[in-house]
């Protein structure tokens, strides 16, 4: 019978390799999730190096903002008021246009308001008679005397209703014409760029809703403190009579 050279491995033989194949399957391991946790930092690097040197998004470079920008500039507004032949008064729908017109002039204008009386047509002297009475309502409007004025124009081509046009220059917003296509928008946009005419309605919108053009300009300043608004709350805080029934925000209102 013949006997192996090798000694049969011990209890404590087989529980040391144990540990040491753990051990080897754990370093495994380690360096897996080593290597695994640089390579995204790699690739991470490698696009922020590229980013940095010549990487753009498409888009950025051409926004609505730049392709529909909001301009500002002094523009004539007109109200026309019609005037029969045989008027003698203002009908009310035209006192209304006068007045809404006036309102517009004291909040955009500081200039002169122009009154156009139709001249060579058949309400000529109906528009001339009426007159007094258009800058008689626009004074009780709040506009001085010396910021209307008054002018013809040639109006035989224009029927025997030809209106009386008002008319001064204020700031306007506006935005150009919406509706352009120049391009496909089935083509290729492999720079990812929005279409010409996005955005064009949102910007006419804003410009349109824009109560002061000068808002968009800058803000205004601060208006001065109301020194004795702000004593009368101090004192009466002073005298406890916020604890009788008042609350703080309703003193500071």
């Amino acid at each position: 019978m013949m006997h192996s050279n090798k000694h049969p491995m011990t209890a404590n033989d087989q529980a040391l390799a144990g540990r040491r194949v753990g051990y080897h399957g754990t370093g495994n391991v380690i360096g897996r999730l080593v290597v695994g946790g640089l390579l995204p930092l790699a690739i991470l690097a490698g696009c922020a190096s590229h980013s940095e040197n010549n990487f753009t998004v498409g888009s950025v470079q051409s926004t609505y903002k730049t392709k529909h920008p909001i301009v500002i500039d002094e523009k004539e507004m007109s109200l026309e008021v019609p005037i029969a032949a045989s008027a003698h008064e203002l009908t009310y729908p035209a006192q209304s246009s006068i007045e809404a017109f006036a309102n517009r002039y004291k909040t955009g204008a500081n200039g002169v308001l122009t009154i156009m009386i139709p001249a060579g047509s058949a309400n000529e002297t109906a528009a001339r008679r009426l007159l007094p009475k258009i800058v008689t309502s626009l004074n009780h409007l709040g506009i001085q005397r010396r910021y209307i004025r008054s002018t013809t124009y040639y109006a035989s081509n224009y029927g025997s209703t030809s209106p009386v046009r008002l008319t001064f220059t204020a700031l306007a917003a506006s935005v150009e014409e919406c509706g352009k296509w120049p391009e496909d928008l089935a083509g290729a946009n492999s720079q990812n760029q929005n279409y010409h005419n996005f955005g064009c309605a949102s910007q006419n919108n804003l410009a349109a809703q824009i109560a002061n053009p000068a808002d968009l300009l800058g803000p205004r300043a601060m208006t001065p403190i109301d020194a004795e608004r702000r004593n009368a709350a101090i004192e009466t805080y002073r005298n406890g009579e916020v604890g009788s029934g008042n609350t703080i925000g309703s003193v500071f209102e």
